[in-house]
């Protein structure tokens, strides 16, 4: 029988395919390692012990990893089938390691953290759960699930929610929802998901004049009405440009703005270092977002807009755990999801483009992977 592991972090999405959760995570393993023994349990559609060899990290760090058998363009029943996949050889790791306490977040979500939940039932571990979006919820609002598999899967998620030594996540209003919804005080905790690191250095001198958008160009993201908008604007004789990076399922939408206006640029998927690049020479990012989702997930690249030295512009209900986070940190302006009004802030800051967001080294801080790193560690640790 294998030693007993003290520590398993369980996520599906590692270093380097995820370039900043990713690599957040491998640098928790990493620290940890240095006192205790650890496991990354995890899948790599690459040779992940090569890689890490090659790069030098993960030292002290046993690597469990299964072989990726899917990519972006395989069917939901294969992509289904893989998740199963994923899910047995979870269980199979945490059977053989037999950590003391394992860390799951959401990716993937609901099954594997029950797997977990079942797991630590059996072991007596404890268990830290990181919800980083809130499911089926966050799902449901994209893709209406079949009532009875909705709620089946909530009472699941509520289970391991409720047996949890604690719950981490990104916002009040999701730690409110959280509770809410499992009828449990499990002990919870904010941290901020952090961002790529950025060099900050000459801000004020690489700012163009326009605006960025930076994300997944998808249905929660209200990318029609950012297109309507900056149509009726530059027909209007708007000057400022806007430039779109990311890729979704109104990618060819955002192209065809582009081709219509010569102020419009969509430069489709970049890895993080090189859209954080691009990101930084913008004095202004467009955050959109639906507001019913606010309940159950926070906006990733609201992070990586700050450490660039982006205003942000929030297009969402000025009510939302969003707008209340830009306000109370004096990051930018939220706009209504109103065209009209979305147009009128566009003219606004045209007077603006050449003002780099000033915002205190505390936030910056707090958004950075060392300390995204520092709080879990702490977290789990000591719980």
């Amino acid at each position: 029988m294998f030693e007993r592991t003290e520590i398993a972090i369980v996520n599906r999405s590692f270093w380097p395919a995820n370039q900043v959760i990713g690599e957040a995570l491998l640098r928790f393993a990493e620290s940890a390692s240095a006192k205790k023994s650890v496991t990354v349990i995890t899948q790599s559609s690459d040779n992940l012990h090569s890689l890490l060899d090659n790069n030098q990290r993960g030292n002290g760090v046993l690597f469990k990893v299964c072989k990726s058998l899917t990519t972006s363009s395989s069917s939901i029943v294969i992509r289904a089938l893989e998740a199963i996949y994923f899910m047995l050889w979870v269980a199979a790791c945490l059977i053989m390691m037999r950590p003391k306490k394992v860390y799951v977040a959401t990716d993937p979500p609901i099954l594997v953290p029950f797997i977990v939940y079942i797991y630590s039932r059996i072991s007596g571990s404890k268990y830290y759960y990181h919800l980083q979006d809130i499911h089926p919820e966050a799902a449901n609002i994209v893709v209406p699930l079949y009532g009875p598999l909705y709620k089946l899967l909530k009472f699941i998620d509520n289970i391991t929610i409720s047996n949890a030594s604690a719950v981490i996540t990104l916002s009040d209003d999701m730690s409110s929802y959280l509770k809410k919804r499992s009828s449990s005080d499990v002990a919870t905790y904010l941290v901020d998901n952090p961002s790529f690191e950025v060099n900050s250095s000459n801000y004020e001198k690489s700012k163009k004049r326009g605006i960025v958008f930076c994300g997944n160009a998808g249905r929660l993201q209200r990318i029609p009405l950012l297109i309507s908008s900056i149509r009726s604007y530059l027909d209007n004789g708007g000057k400022a440009e806007f430039t779109f990076i990311g890729s979704g399922i109104f990618t060819q939408d955002l192209e065809l703005l582009a081709k219509s206006y010569p102020q419009v640029s969509c430069m489709g998927y970049l890895p993080a270092p090189e859209a954080a690049s691009v990101v930084k020479q913008f004095p202004w990012a467009m955050l959109p977002i639906d507001d019913e989702v606010t309940h159950y997930a926070f906006p990733s690249k609201s992070s990586s807009y700050v450490l660039s030295g982006c205003q942000i512009l929030a297009i969402c209900g000025r009510e939302t755990s969003v707008s209340k986070w830009i306000i109370d940190n004096n990051l930018g302006i939220t706009v209504n999801p109103d065209e009209k009004e979305l147009v009128k802030a566009f003219f606004l800051l045209e007077s603006q483009l050449d003002i780099s967001l000033e915002c205190s080294e505390e936030l910056k801080n707090k958004l950075s992977i060392d300390y995204f790193v520092d709080r879990i560690i702490n977290i789990v640790c000591s719980g």
